[in-house]
Formats: C-alpha cells, structure tokens, sequence
C-alpha cells in the first residue's frame, strides 16, 4: 500500500482544498493507497470530518512539525498543493518522493511578488519528482517552466456532481438569484468588479438579484459599496457557505472577475448544475468555458453586464447554455480517469 501526505499551507476550505478533498475521496474503497492530509489547524477540520479525510492539524507550517509527522506517518509520497507547501516539503523533507501541484497562475501576475515567486519555485521544481498543473494557463504561466516540462502534466480538476446533487437536496431554504459570485472575498478574486457590473445591470434591471457568497478581508470594502451605490436591495450576502449549492443551482447566471484563477472549481460545479458561467477571459477558465455554449468571456465590465442581460432575457437561450453545460460537465467529469492519472504518478515516483 502507498502512503500519501497530501501538504496544504491554508487552514480553511476553499478551492484547492477542495481538489484535494477531490483526489482524496476518488480513492474511497481503493486499498491501494492511504492518504492524510497536514494542514494548520483550522475550519478545514470539520469539512475534512464530514468527509471522513484522516487530519493531521499543526499549529502553523513549519518545518520542526512536518519532520515529526514524517518520521511518525512514514509516507512514500509528500504531494504538496501550491508554491509554499511545495517549498517547506522541498527544504524539510528529504529522501521522499515530491508531487508538486499547482492550482492557479499568479506566476505570470505583474509585480514583484509573483516574480519573486516564480524564482521561489525554481528550487521546489527541481526537487519534484512530478508537478501537476490543473490547466495549460497555470503551466504556461510559469516563466521558467523549461527545466520541469519532462516532468509535468496538465490534470484538470473534476467534481462529484452526485455529491453535489446531495447537498442540494438536504438544504430546505428557497432561494432566487439572477446572479451569483461564489468565492473568496480577496484581492485574486476580485469581487469589486462584481459589484461594478451590478450596477451597470441595475440600470436596465433595476429589481436584479445577486447573490455574495463568501467571505473575506473585503467584506466590509464590499458592503461600503453596496450601501454607497443604493444596491442594498440588489445585493445580498451570505458569508461562507458550507453548502451553496442550491444557492447556485437556483441562480441564473454565475459571474467570475477573477484577477488569476487555475482553473476555478466554483465555475466547474456551476456548470454541472447548469447554471452558464459569465467571466473575465483569465486563466484555466479560457479552457472551459466554450463561446455562447456554457458560458461566454468578456473583458470590460459593460460587456460583462450586456452577456448577463442576453442570458436573463431570453429564456430559450438560458435553457440552452444550461442543458450544454450540465451535459457536457458529465463527459468533463470522470473521476476514475481522474484517479487513474494520478495512481499512475504515485506509482512511477514511488517506484512501487
């Protein structure tokens, strides 16, 4: 049997964690492999409860509890999620096998930051033994990404969407939105924009519904807004949602501004529940969302709101978009080619 440290530098749940709980559970009945997941301690640990994912919580990444784990755990395989967890498995660990995965493409970001990352990551690159990139966009973002292409590949993400029919059915609420944004409340996601196309939309909708779901350091930022703007009527915000599922699948249209994303799963899970995904042209989302299909890609907030009104005003061409998308999200998701790549890594870099 394989043993799988599976290393994440958050403490809460969100989108990578989400790939990983992903990967985790394709492996369910499969005594193949074991796996564990180190992570700080965090609100991570009661999703990771419900999900009967084995928890190792440390206080904070650092390298004195990582070598403990290891020397405790003895795993064959470290696969850390993202640059930092990459890097600390990279410096901590040795004689261990690394799987490097990469969930977004902010190498490729302007700045000193993501310069200074891209070089940061040099060092975790040549020590992996295999690096997963969840889209073309996050690999081709990397700008030294010539001294790892012998050892990476492009591993979309996929999702239970069986599960996520469950966690529609168990939530009794009613819920009605023309519009959704589901994410974080970060700088990355840009949700400022959101509210920038709300207003535009008000204009010519004045009685549109959109819906926050999510939470960050934004949110007060982002309520100023609403309240300077007179869309309190327009805009509600829900927090973090353990569940926002049936919120989703009851929403006309999703929108996404994001200033860098992997691959994005929220929009993954709003076309498996048929629900058209309206985003700025970044990242992996280039790659899943197909012209007036499932969805459509626009760069200025005034085109962003005209796609939205096309949708909400003609129905047929909802139900379209809709029926594409939950259909064509079926033959994108197959969580047994999904596991089967990743089997097959684990195995090669294990040599087992």
């Amino acid at each position: 049997m394989l043993k799988v440290l599976h290393l994440l530098s958050s403490d809460r749940f969100s989108g990578a964690e989400n790939v990983v709980c992903q990967i985790i559970t394709a492996f369910d009945g499969d005594s193949e492999v074991e796996h564990l997941y180190v992570s700080p301690e965090g609100p991570i640990r009661e999703t990771l409860k419900e999900k009967n994912i084995r928890y190792v919580p440390v206080k904070y990444l650092n390298g004195i509890d990582l070598k403990r784990i290891v020397r405790i755990e003895q795993p064959d395989i470290i696969h850390a999620h993202d640059m930092l967890a990459s890097l600390f498995a990279t410096f901590c660990v040795r004689n261990i096998p690394i799987v490097s995965h990469i969930h977004n493409n902010n190498f490729g970001f302007k700045g000193v930051g993501p310069f200074v990352t891209s070089l940061a990551y040099c060092i975790a690159a040549r020590r992996a033994k295999h690096i997963f990139w969840v889209s073309e966009a996050a690999y081709n973002g990397f700008r030294y990404k010539k001294i790892c292409s012998s050892k990476s590949s492009v591993l979309y993400n996929v999702i239970n969407i069986e599960e996520l029919n469950n966690s529609i059915k168990i939530d009794p609420e009613k819920y009605q939105y023309d519009l959704i944004f589901l994410g974080r409340l970060t700088y990355a996601k840009n949700p400022q924009r959101v509210l920038e196309v709300t207003k535009i939309l008000k204009n010519q909708k004045d009685d549109i519904k959109v819906a926050m779901v999510g939470a960050g350091e934004l949110e007060n930022e982002l309520k100023n807004f609403v309240k300077d703007n007179q869309l309190e009527k327009n805009v509600d915000f829900w927090g973090f949602r353990k569940n926002p599922y049936k919120i989703l699948k009851n929403s006309q249209v999703m929108i996404m501004t994001s200033r860098w994303e992997g691959l994005g799963m929220c929009a993954l899970e709003a076309m498996a529940l048929g629900v058209p995904v309206v985003s700025t042209p970044t990242g992996g989302l280039c790659e899943i969302i197909e012209e007036g299909k499932n969805g459509f890609l626009r760069k200025s907030n005034k085109e962003l709101a005209d796609k939205i009104i096309d949708i909400l005003n003609n129905p047929s061409l909802k139900e379209q978009m809709s029926t594409y998308a939950s259909e064509n999200s079926i033959k994108m998701n197959s969580r047994e080619k999904y596991k089967n790549k990743i089997l097959d890594v684990y195995k090669k870099v294990s040599g087992k």
